[in-house]
């Protein structure tokens, strides 16, 4: 790692926290879970048993990244400085982990996820003007009253084997792609110049598509980092799970009816 890279890192954490952002705790909690489902087994054991200090660690996201994913989730591009700067954030668990101060640097790791679930969420992506007032709250309003009716699918099935090097690439592909579904949120939930109530809303609602696949979006896409990050850093990859991949039902009737399960692992 070079000294700039170093230097960068340490700066990041030794800052105060960021403010929590995007995702609601209870949202981001369920994509933790869903996405150790698709990480090996050892991974999964050890995320799971310090879930609490993950979400935390997350909640206290360095400030200064959070403020260039801010300026640069709307325009629909990472910089370059950001990249450098995810780069060095990635650096920094690894240093951790490599260190052998595994209960820490599965925090850290763990934590990361903000960065692929941030990415992988339209509401962030929408645009410098954003939405009017009270169109987020709705909308995860919306996505939480829908958990158990969205049919989880393995997004981007290659990425489960990305390469560390080849996340950058990944995490703007997973920006552009929400970006493109941001409309359809404003669209659903705000007409005639007033806020739609969620409550209004159902399975059939363009508005729980965009859910839907946002939702699956994001998990894949922490998976798919933490399982990079964690190969980076040797960690043990024995009976890496085979995901089944959920796929929507051509009758939504009947998903509203019967959720289906969440990824498995075989």
């Amino acid at each position: 790692m070079s000294r700039a890279r170093v230097l960068l890192a340490a700066a990041l954490w030794a800052l105060p926290a960021a403010p929590a952002a995007a995702w609601p705790d209870a949202l981001l909690s369920a994509l933790g879970r869903d996405a150790r489902r698709l990480v090996p087994p050892s991974l999964a054991a050890l995320l799971a048993e310090r879930e609490p200090q993950v979400l935390e660690e997350a909640r206290r996201f360095p400030i200064p990244l959070s403020q260039r994913l801010a300026l640069d989730l709307p325009a629909g591009r990472l910089s370059a400085e950001t990249l450098a700067a995810l780069e060095a954030h990635a650096d920094a668990v690894l240093v951790v982990l490599r260190e052998r101060r595994i209960s820490e640097g599965v925090v850290r790791l763990g934590a990361t996820l903000r960065v692929p679930a941030d990415l992988a969420d339209p509401v962030l992506a929408a645009g410098p003007e954003g939405y009017p007032a009270g169109v987020v709250r709705e909308y995860y309003a919306f996505v939480a009253g829908s958990l158990d009716k969205i049919p989880v699918v393995l997004d981007d099935p290659p990425a489960l084997t990305l390469e560390r090097g080849r996340l950058p690439a990944y995490w703007q592909a997973l920006l552009e792609r929400s970006r493109s579904q941001s409309p359809v949120i404003l669209s659903g939930l705000f007409r005639e110049g007033r806020v739609v109530d969620h409550r209004t809303l159902d399975y059939r609602s363009p508005v729980f598509g965009v859910a839907s696949l946002s939702y699956s979006r994001a998990v894949t896409a922490i998976a798919a980092t933490w399982t990079a990050l964690w190969r980076e850093a040797r960690g043990d990859l024995t009976r890496v799970p085979a995901p089944k991949p959920v796929v929507p039902h051509p009758d939504l009737s009947s998903v509203a009816a019967t959720p289906e399960p969440r990824p498995e692992a075989e």
